[in-house]
Order: C-alpha cells, then structure tokens, then sequence
C-alpha cells in the first residue's frame, strides 16, 4: 500500500492543475445537486421493534388525522378571558394551513390559557410566513403569548463552530510556523466539507434526513480533514528537510502518513457505518453520513493535498529550523520523563481516568425536550409555563391504544385501573369508526424525562394487558433509551474486537492491540463521566452549558464509534513511528522516546485542533449538539493526553521488547501492511541514519 500510495502522491503533486481542477468541478457539480435537489429534514425518527413505536403505528394507521399534520401548542399566560380566548381561537383558525385549535384548557387558577393547533400538512411544508402568522394571530390579544411543537421554528444552532475553526486556524500556524502551510489543511478541508455535506443535500432530495445529520457530519469531517492534512503535511515537511527532491518528498509523505491516514479512516468509516447493527434508522443515517465525509477527507488528503503542496512550493517549510532529532525540548522531556518513571506515571494516569468515569454511574439517557431548549427560548418559556400552571405531566402525555370489540367500553376499564396509579388525568380522547380501536390520554404528576414517569410506564405495562399499548412521543423515549442501552454493550464489544484485529495486523503484536484497546475503553469511560458530571449534574450549568438532567440517549453509542476512530488516528500515528525506530535497531525504550518525541508535537496540534472544533459547538444552543461537541473534545484530551501521550508509553517501557512479539504461527496467518513505509526508497536522511549504524 505504502508503494502504491507514493506514486499517488508524487503523480497528484506533478499533475496539480489537472488534480485541482478534477476536485473543483466535484465540489462545483455536487454543489449544484444539493442547490437543485435537496430537501426539508425532520426532528422525528421511529425505533422499530418497541411497544411504543408499533402502538404509534397503530395511532397513525387508525386515527391519520391525529398523526397526519404538524402541531403547535399556544399557551396564553396573564388570566385570558373567555371572550379573549375566542378571539384567539378564531384568529388562529384563519392561519393558513391550519386544520382546527381545540377548545382552550385553562388553569385551575385561570391565569394561563392552552390551545391545540392542528395543521393540515406536515412541518417540514411550513414556510417562515406560515410560522409567523401563528404568533401574529395569538399575539392580538394583547397577553403573553409563547409557543411549543413542531410547527414552531426551532432555536437557531448559531456559528460556535466557527470559533473552532479559527482556534484551529491559529494552532496550525503556530505548528507549522507559516500562514502558508497553515492555510493548506483548511482550504483542503473546506474543499473535502463542502463535497460531503453538499451530496448530502442532494440525498436528502431522495429520502427525509434528519435535522441533526448535517452538524454532526460537518463537526466530525471537519476535524479529521484538517487532522489528516496535518499529518502529512508535517511529514512532507519532514522528507524535504532530510533532503528529498519536493515531488519524491511528497510522494514518500503520502506513503508514510497517507498509509496511516488510510488506516484511521477506515477504522472511523468502519465504526460510524457499524452504527446500523444496533437497527435504529436514525443511527444508521448519522453514521453513513459521518462516515461519508470522513472518507471524503482521506481522499482530499491523499490526492487534493500533494497537488495544494506542489502550488505552495518550498513556502510550506515556513521559516523554522529543523528540528534536532526530536530528543530536545518540551516532548523529548517529557518523553524521558515517562519512560524513566512508568510505574509511577501509568498509575497516576489510569487513576486520573477512573475518577473522571465515576460519574458514569450515574447515566440516565432520554431525548431533549422543550424544557431543555435554552431559558431565553419560546419553547423553554412555553413549557414552564404549563408546568406551573397544569403540573408537570402536562407536557409530556402518555397515549394508551386500546383495541377491543368494545373499544370504548375497554377504554373505561383501561381509566379505572390507571387512576390509582398516581396519575393527574385520564380521558378517552378517540375512537375509531368501527368501535374497535380507541385512545386513552393519561397525564402523568412527573415530567417527561422524569425517572418516575419512566416507572409509570412500566406500570401501565404490567397492569393492563396485551390489548392494551402506551405511546407518545414520552413512551417513544423511554423505550428508545432502554433499547439504546442495551445495544451499547455489543456495539462497544464489536467496536472493541476490530480495533484487536487491526491493530495486530497494522503492528504484529499482540500487546500493542491489548494496550490501545484498554486505553480506548478507558477514554470512554471517563468521556462518559464528564458528560454525566457537565450535562446531567449541572456542573457548568450557569456558563453557557445547557445541563438537562439526561443525556441524549443516541450520544452514548455514536461516541463509541467516533471515540474508537479517534484514538486509532492517534495509535496509528504515534506507534508507527516508535515502531519505524525500533525497526532501525533502537533498543526498545530508546524507540519509545525518540517516536513519542518525534510524533507528539504533531499529534497535540491535531488534538488541539480537533478539541477546538469540537468545543466550538458547545457554544450552540441546540442540546444535542452542544452535548455531542463537549464529549468529543473530552474524548479527544483524554485520549490523546492522557492515554497516548502518558500511558502507551509508559506500558511499552515496563514491556520492553515484549511489545514487538507476535507468536510465529500468528506472524505467518496475518497479512502484512506496510504503515511504516518499508518499502519505499530510502532518502537521504534515511541512509545517513544506515550508515552511521554501520559504522557503529
């Protein structure tokens, strides 16, 4: 692969303008198929296989009108009038596209007022105008008006991760000391970002994606395109400082660093696109998406990048020394530090990790609601409202699906069992044409991501029988939780097993795969803990962090995937190069310092980097994606840092030699992958090197 890869190098370096024009014309052409055909994307996502998603079925199967349109909910505070609220009523009527508004439910103390607004097409065919005659048409009353559902525009997600990018802009430039070189990971990026997201807009003419699919796809391919284009960049830099002509450096790069970066963006691919084995649509979509522009950024870094080098020329080498053999400074220290202290050091790290992932016990999944969305929100405003006004439950009502002969007879006897329960309300709301299917309306006294309704649920469940169903979009989330949580421990185990095998095929080694695996599970559990601590608990709430009490239930299992291709991006690039020393006759412990030394200043730039995109979207003000941005930037500095940088080199010296063993049966199975360049020409660094082992 290294072969073959460096002559992809060296070709796409000597034919630039034919490279760059290929890339512009997909960007251009992939661009105008997301501006001609994309479209709208949805909030909602189904979960086969669950009680609630089979019942909710039934509710649309049976009662369309109930499931057909998007929906509002008008709450009207500062003690409306009867005669106020008929006003509103038949304002809203007259919006377009508007199907009905129930009869309003006032508050036992009269000071707050709640409309049901059913439209006639679904969300996704509502324009700005459509959105904002509701408010207009509630608002003529005079009073306090806010609003809740689907059919109102959701919290703009802001531009946090521009911050990111530009945080990320400044380390590159300090990194590689020139504007230049530093210019050339963010124009391939943009080049790589842009083609990914743009074919996902196209898709999304063909099939309805969800909201969250293109932020999740853009935070993720950003960060690993500007990462891979550094890490060969730095080893071109490298070639050419050893000697090498720019056309051979480039080539030698692309078939050192190119191999690796093959490898990582595979693993990453491998991992988002093994997300559909847990058999939620939903999960399934975010990881194709994310691995789509993940093997877009491999491609840009393997073709586009060489061709983007061979324009800049020697102004990519920037105006700083060589480096002295990576022994001296900050990374040569610290390296030395480790390896003469392992114990010690290994000890102090994993103890850091296990105390991080403490919290981890305290997990709770659930999906953000309105009373997570931001304080300063309408749908935030609107949920606190009903809930001091109605009761918690409230805004979040369970549906039981009663099918009988006698539906509606069943329905009361279905009331009369669940009013004991604990519950603020019970009502038939519907019944179908042939009397056979009808639906229970239950308000529970907790919130919707309450634990105690979760417990209601279950003992609904327990207490009717088999004719009898609960859904709504509270049962749809604890069931998707509880079935989330159960898929995490084979996702994580198939996760687990293929980063074994990779990397025993990648390094012929068996401790080395054991080690990076223990280390990537660690990093998960301690990411999982500070996601506990920060969202759950509250621990920045108060500083921008919106803390809900829950965490997103699809967070747990796509960090899995998308923390395993991260720390392989960082095995791969730090082991590599203490494996290429060792190869060169260092002794074991000397291969560990000179690689880590050689390979940290470069890894903590890409960490800084993927840190700093990844926090960028903590200044969002969408739940999801601030949660997903802050586990990511967690899960980056914990296993860069901590696990990496600290304990990878710390075990490898207390094994000595032992790391490099493979058992010869083993050796003569596996295949062989060239990730350190072995089969390449030597340059004239290279031989120096030869020579003076010779000679000693």
């Amino acid at each position: 692969m290294a072969v073959w890869l460096a002559r992809l190098g060296r070709w796409c370096f000597r034919r630039r303008w034919a490279v760059t024009l290929v890339w512009v014309g997909l960007l251009a052409a992939c661009g105008a198929g997301a501006a001609t055909l994309s479209g709208p994307t949805e909030d909602a996502f189904s979960v086969p296989g669950t009680e609630a998603q089979r019942a909710n079925d039934l509710v649309v199967e049976r009662f369309p009108e109930a499931a057909g349109g998007a929906r509002a909910r008008v709450v009207i505070a500062g003690a409306p009038d009867e005669r106020e609220l008929r006003a509103a009523v038949r304002r809203i009527g007259d919006v377009p596209k508007v199907a009905g508004v129930a009869a309003p439910a006032v508050s036992p103390d009269g000071r707050v007022a709640l409309l049901e607004v059913g439209y006639g097409v679904p969300a996704d065919e509502l324009t700005a105008a459509d959105r904002a005659a509701l408010r207009d048409a509630a608002e003529g009353a005079g009073l306090r008006v806010e609003l809740s559902g689907d059919a109102v525009a959701p919290p703009a997600e802001g531009a946090g991760e521009l911050a990111g990018v530009v945080v990320a802009a400044i380390v590159l430039t300090v990194t590689l000391g020139s504007l230049t070189a530093a210019g050339l990971p963010l124009l391939s990026a943009i080049v790589g970002i842009g083609t990914g997201l743009s074919v996902l807009g196209a898709v999304s003419g063909f099939t309805t994606l969800n909201s969250d699919t293109p932020a999740l796809a853009l935070m993720l391919g950003l960060a690993v395109a500007i990462d891979y284009a550094l890490f060969v960049i730095s080893r071109y830099r490298d070639e050419v400082r050893g000697g090498r002509e720019p056309a051979e450096a480039a080539g030698h790069a692309v078939g050192t660093a190119g191999t690796a970066v093959v490898f990582a963006g595979a693993t990453v691919v491998i991992a988002l696109a093994g997300l559909a084995v847990v058999g939620i649509p939903v999960l399934t979509e975010l990881g194709l998406a994310a691995a789509g522009t993940v093997a877009v950024s491999v491609l840009v870094a393997l073709t586009l990048l060489p061709a983007l080098i061979g324009f800049a020329g020697r102004r990519v080498l920037g105006r700083r020394a060589a480096p002295s053999g990576g022994r001296t400074g900050g990374a040569g220290r610290w390296a030395r530090f480790v390896t003469a202290h392992p114990l010690p050091v290994l000890a102090a790290a994993v103890g850091v990790l296990a105390v991080a992932a403490v919290p981890a016990l305290d997990l709770r999944l659930g999906l953000p609601d309105d009373g997570t969305a931001p304080a300063e929100t309408t749908q935030r405003q609107a949920y606190d409202l009903v809930a001091d006004a109605f009761g918690p439950g409230f805004n979040g009502p369970l549906t039981l699906v009663v099918r009988d002969a006698d539906a509606r007879a069943a329905a009361g006897r279905v009331a009369g069992t669940v009013e004991p329960l604990g519950v603020a309300a019970v009502r038939t709301v519907a019944v179908d044409a042939a009397g056979r299917t009808a639906l229970v309306e239950v308000v529970p006294d907790s919130g919707p991501t309450s634990e105690a309704t979760g417990e209601l649920i279950e003992e609904i469940r327990d207490r009717t029988g088999p004719e009898v169903a609960v859904t709504g979009p509270t049962a749809i989330d604890v069931d998707t939780s509880r079935k989330l949580a159960g898929a995490m421990t084979g996702y994580l185990a198939l996760i687990v097993g293929l980063a074994f095998l990779l990397l025993t095929v990648v390094f012929r080694s068996i401790v080395v795969p054991l080690k990076a695996t223990a280390g990537f599970l660690l990093s998960v559990a301690a990411t999982f803990g500070a996601v506990v601590a920060v969202f759950q608990w509250g621990w920045l709430d108060g500083v921008g962090v919106h803390a809900s009490g829950i965490i997103v239930n699809l967070l747990p299992v796509m960090l899995i995937g998308m923390v395993f291709g991260l720390a392989m991006d960082y095995q791969v690039f730090l082991v590599t190069r203490m494996r290429e020393e060792h190869a060169r006759g260092a002794d074991p412990v000397e291969a560990v310092v000179t690689g880590l030394a050689h390979g940290s200043r470069v890894v903590t730039a890409a960490a800084l980097i993927m840190i700093s995109v990844f926090g960028g979207f903590v200044l969002s003000d969408l739940p999801m994606l601030q949660s997903f941005g802050f586990a990511l930037a967690a899960a980056v500095f914990f296993d860069a840092f901590v696990v990496r940088m600290t304990i990878v080199p710390a075990v490898m010296a207390l094994l000595g030699g032992a790391v490099w063993r493979l058992p010869r049966w083993l050796d003569r199975v596996l295949p062989r992958v060239d990730v350190e360049g072995r089969g390449l020409a030597p340059g004239p660094a290279d031989a120096r090197e030869v020579s003076r082992s010779g000679a000693q």
